[in-house]
């Protein structure tokens, strides 16, 4: 496991933290507990961890930016760095003052993406901080919010389906998206608004490092078989979020994608 304040100090004296971009928008407090990021005109923020990672449990408490947040995206994810790369996205949608927060999430493996899905979020995101977790092992990949599993990706390698199995570092960070990300790019950024913040605390990683043998190992618990799948008390809090709160799966998009993908299918 690893905290917020570790990985400053790593940064500090290892560079296991990297800020990335907008260094003067990085901003520590609490001690080291919460990290705060800032978006204005000049520049974005975030940071990354120096360590990779070959499968694990990655969890962090996150609070958005409040009131007008239209065309400004935070993110948290594991990403690769390579050239054909894998990726596991959230994707947190701002929107005018009032209306909802929209989170995406996406799959990228072997460099292939466009597996957007989105859902409401179904409480103030920027009124306390939330959970969000993603569980990364050989048989499947969750998405949770407040530990509820939102998403599930399973490994369909054996049709054909890439998988994510590169290692891949940690990030997260908070940009300008409005060419895309509210209403479809039709509702811009409000610069007067500005400086958004978002703030990150409680992060912890129950990871296997790149470098370790065997990342698939049983010894380690998010390997294990009864992480293999939902439980059933799982399975249904799933469809609970597809039924209610979902408004947009790739899965469903046929004007994007005549022939279903092949994971769509199972």
């Amino acid at each position: 496991m690893a905290s917020l304040l570790a990985l400053l100090l790593a940064f500090l004296l290892l560079g296991a933290l990297q800020n990335y971009m907008g260094n003067d928008h990085v901003l520590s407090l609490n001690q080291g507990r919460l990290v705060q990021l800032s978006l204005d005109q000049s520049s974005g923020a975030g940071f990354a961890s120096k360590q990779s990672y070959g499968s694990g449990f990655f969890h962090m408490r996150i609070k958005l930016p409040p009131k007008d947040s239209a065309g400004v995206v935070t993110a948290y994810y594991l990403t690769s760095h390579t050239k054909n790369h894998d990726e596991l996205d959230f994707e947190f949608l701002g929107n005018k003052e009032g209306k909802p927060y929209t989170l995406q999430t996406n799959v990228f493996s072997n460099g292939q993406g466009d597996r957007e899905q989105r859902i409401l979020l179904w409480f103030d995101p920027t009124a306390d901080f939330h959970s969000y977790k993603i569980l990364w092992n050989q048989h499947q990949i969750v998405f949770y919010v407040d530990d509820i599993p939102i998403r599930v990706f399973k490994n369909n390698s054996n049709i054909g389906v890439d998988y994510p199995s590169q290692p891949m570092q940690i990030e997260g960070s908070l940009w300008n998206g409005e060419s895309w990300a509210t209403d479809g790019g039709q509702t811009k950024t409000n610069w007067s608004c500005a400086p958004f913040r978002t703030h990150f605390q409680g992060f912890r990683i129950d990871g296997c490092p790149s470098d370790y043998s065997n990342c698939h190992s049983s010894n380690l618990w998010w390997n294990q078989k009864k992480f293999w799948k939902l439980d059933s008390t799982q399975q249904k809090a799933h469809e609970n979020v597809r039924n209610k709160y979902m408004n947009y799966d790739y899965c469903s998009d046929t004007n994007r994608f005549a022939v279903r993908p092949k994971e769509c299918t199972q």
